[in-house]
């Protein structure tokens, strides 16, 4: 998976967006029967592993009333995301918007459309 962290070294994520790396569909079922290429695309809820996730939400940044005369700061202050590259994403596809890369399909997403995150506990 290090190699997908190589190639979208360009890509700059913004927001609470996440970009994920859709993880590879079975092509037949648990009993044995091949699926049609079409099936995968009309499931609702999909999965990939986080490549790149945005900074966060933008929060307006505070005047400091107790000291008016200082030189006010105006960088951008962000809540942070609970996904953080390498989690296992499960979200809801029609919030989803694909693109192609070197030829890898991508997905984005915005951090509302993810209903679960599995993270492996060892990276900590």
């Amino acid at each position: 998976m290090t190699e997908y962290f190589r190639t979208v070294d360009k890509f700059i994520i913004v927001g609470d967006r996440l970009l994920l790396k859709p993880k590879s569909l079975s092509d037949k079922t648990h009993a044995g029967l091949y699926l049609p290429p079409g099936v995968h695309e009309k499931e609702k809820v999909q999965s990939g592993y986080v490549v790149k996730a945005g900074p966060g939400y933008a929060v307006a940044p505070s005047p400091d009333a107790d000291e008016p005369w200082k030189e006010t700061s105006h960088k951008v202050q962000y809540i942070p995301l609970q996904a953080r590259e390498g989690d296992l994403a499960i979200f809801l596809q029609n919030q989803s918007y694909e693109l192609e890369f070197e030829q890898e399909k991508y997905v984005i997403v915005p951090q509302s459309a993810v209903l679960l995150l599995i993270r492996d506990l060892v990276d900590e």
